[in-house]
């Protein structure tokens, strides 16, 4: 079907929303409570637009489209109500972009820059400090959370967790783990969906804060190295180093979900303890050596073993570290080369 955005035919799909087809297209309209992974939710309302034919502003990320519908994203009626949605949200809490973990990645941000805003025109009181630092690897500040709920429904909905919920009433509402515990005492089991979803500052990584601003890193997609499933990781690097790693969002089997070793566990990159060269041992001490002197060892030593005590002599596993696909190619080296069944996955690491 087709629908008409700004007076421009766009393609659009069944079951598709008006925010959905504009983001296909590259229409801006700021939107801060919708993520793809945990669908509608229509709560911060700053995603209103016109349609012709309905009354009042409409929430794009909320209405499903039709055949020759025609919206409207940038008239002087939308545009305010916007910015009033914008400026309130900024208007509470502590935004403090110089300094935030989220400056140059922040959806709040860039709503405000799209619509003009400087600063907030209201001025509220500020709100108690409020920072949860006990978590091993999340910084949660809930100065700056916009209570768009999309931490809380990723938790639930995606992950299935179930540890994150909004708690209290009025201004004083914002999120809680479990019945209000701190999030490093609570059942959090440190996957980090929560800090993917936040589109703010209010849930960062705490191994990132300080190392790098977003606009100095590049982004290297990869696979994750934890276990055979596979999962794709966007690696954002500075110079050499990772800074953090979030997940890819249009990459399967995840689909931007992690655990918590595949976001955080990266440390081992650096390690002093880490082989970067095969070694092998001569009269009980190791000597470094080249792949090919390596596997050329490793071949004669299993040739001898099966020519002498047959191939059931011999017995291999597979790293829980390796692809799948890796795993597959060991077995069949295995059971097709050395013919033996004596083949097993360690299933951790």
């Amino acid at each position: 079907m087709n629908i008409i955005v700004n007076g421009e035919d766009l393609e659009a799909r069944e079951g598709q929303t008006i925010l959905q087809v504009a983001r296909e297209n590259g229409v801006f309209i700021p939107a801060l409570c919708f993520h793809e992974k945990v669908g509608v939710a229509g709560r911060c309302r700053a995603c209103l637009v016109e349609v012709e034919g309905m009354k009042g502003l409409q929430t794009s990320c909320s209405v499903p489209v039709k055949n020759g519908m025609t919206v409207r994203t940038r008239t002087p009626v939308v545009l305010e109500a916007q910015k009033l949605v914008i400026d309130l949200l900024l208007s509470t809490g502590t935004h403090d972009c110089l300094s935030c973990e989220k400056n140059g990645g922040c959806e709040l941000q860039n709503a405000a820059y799209y619509l003009g805003i400087e600063r907030p025109s209201i001025s509220l009181p500020a709100l108690a400090p409020s920072l949860d630092g006990t978590s091993a690897f999340v910084s949660v500040d809930r100065n700056k959370c916009i209570q768009c709920g999309r931490c809380v429904r990723g938790c639930q909905n995606s992950v299935v967790n179930n540890v994150l919920d909004f708690g209290y009433r009025g201004q004083h509402t914002g999120i809680i783990f479990d019945d209000d515990a701190p999030m490093g005492t609570s059942t959090c089991v440190q996957c980090g969906e929560c800090v993917q979803m936040c589109p703010v500052g209010a849930l960062t990584e705490k191994k990132a804060l300080g190392k790098a601003r977003r606009w100095e890193t590049r982004v290297v997609r990869t696979t994750c190295p934890y276990c055979g499933v596979g999962c794709q990781l966007d690696v954002h690097v500075k110079g050499e180093d990772v800074v953090r790693v979030t997940g890819t969002e249009d990459g399967s089997p995840n689909r931007g979900s992690l655990c918590v070793k595949g976001r955080f566990g990266y440390d081992f990159m650096y390690s002093e303890d880490r082989l970067t060269t095969p070694l092998i041992r001569e009269n009980g001490e190791l000597r470094k050596a080249s792949w090919d002197e390596a596997l050329d060892l490793v071949a004669a030593k299993f040739k001898k073993i099966i020519a002498e005590s047959g191939p059931d002599a011999i017995g291999g596993v597979s790293c829980a570290r390796s692809t799948n696909e890796d795993s597959y190619s060991m077995q069949k080296l295995f059971r097709a080369v050395l013919k033996t069944n004596n083949i097993d996955h360690c299933a951790r690491t």
